[in-house]
């Protein structure tokens, strides 16, 4: 196992993991967003008027980009499982 083989493994799990990351938390942002600017109008500060929507909104965000985290997450791990011979040397 040489050196940039391992760096190479590691700069692509970070990815996985912000690009599994990214549709929740892209989602949360523009709702949180959205929820405070409403606030900042109406000066309503209830806090489970940000809380609910951001939770509704992460919710729908993993529903609909499930089927494309499922097959990132599988390609990753075929992937990984492709790399075993290189990583045992």
């Amino acid at each position: 196992m040489t050196e940039q083989l391992v760096l190479d493994i590691a700069l692509e799990t970070i990815m996985v993991t912000m690009k599994v990351a990214a549709p929740a938390l892209l989602a949360t942002l523009v709702i949180g967003l959205v929820v405070s600017i409403f606030q900042a109008a109406t000066q309503i500060n209830e806090q489970n008027l940000t809380f609910i929507p951001k939770v509704i909104a992460m919710g729908a965000a993993i529903v609909i980009c499930g089927p494309w985290i499922l097959r990132l997450l599988m390609s990753f791990t075929v992937n990984m499982f492709h790399r075993i011979p290189q990583i045992s040397q």
